[in-house]
């Protein structure tokens, strides 16, 4: 429930460690609350049957589930208000903030990490800049670097291309493409058919807050399927493992 809507209707899913699936749905269709239930910013009703388990453990300590998950959304972009230096955003995933604080101790085994995963998303030269000095393409790349920091079993990504040119949206999805081949996983909430990575086996589709169709990509992403999905006729067309539709 969001208030006094019901926005997702008897959602059974299971998604694998290491598992590269998409959430692809329309706006309003549910994606983002789905996203919020794992990481506990929202909760189920309890109802007879119901259960959620996330790694394993159906209770957590929020700020022990944090540093194995790592997630980007717009939401947290909008939260980059304060004048945060690159090499700050990607140390206060250690932290589970926004910027480091005079009361977090930052540890020379956080500031190798972070410099690991600045070398690694090809962003050196983003460490002493500041948040709102860059491009919109650049943040994301740093807010990747955030949830990367503690290096966790899995991304979760709610609309990663949102506000993005298409230069930015491509550089965006290669920095992802290069994460999901080097092992981790990856859960990605999107409406654009083209945020669906080559890497990404499974897709889910969600529909009205329920879920509309669930397995193998080239099996679930049809004509027919994303007619009914999106409530409007489309076309079609593959291209060296990334869809589009038009």
């Amino acid at each position: 429930m969001r208030g006094s809507k019901r926005v997702l209707h008897d959602v059974s899913l299971n998604i694998g460690a290491g598992e590269h699936v998409a959430i692809l749905g329309p706006n309003g269709c549910g994606k983002s609350t789905l996203i919020k239930t794992i990481t506990r910013d929202c909760y189920p009703l309890a109802e007879p049957h119901s259960s959620l388990t996330i790694l394993g453990h159906d209770v957590w300590n929020v700020f022990e589930l944090r540093p194995l998950l790592g997630v980007v959304s717009s939401e947290l972009m909008m939260r980059c208000t304060r004048e945060i230096t690159g090499r700050e955003m990607v140390l206060s995933g250690f932290f589970s903030s926004i910027g480091v604080y005079p009361y977090h101790e930052v540890t020379p085994t956080m500031i190798e990490r972070t410099n690991q995963v600045l070398e690694l998303l090809e962003a050196q030269h983003l460490a002493d800049r500041t948040m709102n000095s860059l491009s919109s393409g650049e943040a994301h790349r740093l807010l990747i670097g955030r949830a990367l920091a503690h290096d966790p079993l899995a991304l979760l990504l709610d609309e990663p291309t949102n506000s993005l040119d298409f230069r930015a949206a491509q550089e965006l999805r290669s920095v992802l493409r290069k994460l999901a081949q080097a092992g981790t996983g990856v859960v990605m909430v999107t409406h654009h058919l083209t945020d669906i990575l080559p890497e990404i086996d499974r897709v889910i589709m969600l529909r009205q807050g329920r879920v509309y169709a669930d397995g193998p990509k080239g099996e679930v992403l049809t004509k027919k399927r994303l007619t009914e999905l999106f409530g409007l006729p489309v076309e079609l067309a593959r291209r060296d493992g990334c869809y589009h539709i038009w």
